[in-house]
């Protein structure tokens, strides 16, 4: 499962998209996902929700192996945040999975949203 994240998403970072760039587009995908979720929370069927969940929870794990990974330049208090982020990520998906609750998703979606606009923000 985790092979096919990190095989998609090394397809999708082959384009001629910066990979801040691409990681921001894929954050939208998975923010836009679960809007949709939320929005339409009555009329969704539970295997479009679990479609959404299943996209933003593989994005994130990938993230979280990225900088546990060795190699990664990125700065350790950094490293450190995004890897913090992807267990309140998980927990939060948890919760909602056992409750669901529209509203249980507006963190998630702000989440990837403000991130989005950070590395949005620095790819420009």
């Amino acid at each position: 499962m985790h092979n096919n994240a990190r095989q998609a998403y090394a397809n999708a970072a082959k384009t001629t998209v910066s990979p801040r760039g691409r990681e921001g587009q894929l954050l939208i995908k998975a923010a836009n996902k679960l809007t949709n979720i939320r929005d339409n929370f009555k009329q969704v069927s539970r295997a479009d929700m679990n479609e959404a969940l299943t996209f933003n929870r593989k994005l994130w794990t990938v993230f979280s192996s990225s900088v546990s990974s060795a190699e990664n330049p990125l700065p350790l208090p950094i490293k450190n945040n995004i890897a913090s982020l992807a267990v309140f990520i998980f927990k939060h998906q948890l919760s909602f999975m056992a409750k669901p609750e529209p509203s249980k998703l507006d963190s998630l979606i702000n989440i990837n949203r403000d991130i989005a606009s950070g590395l949005f923000a620095k790819h420009t």
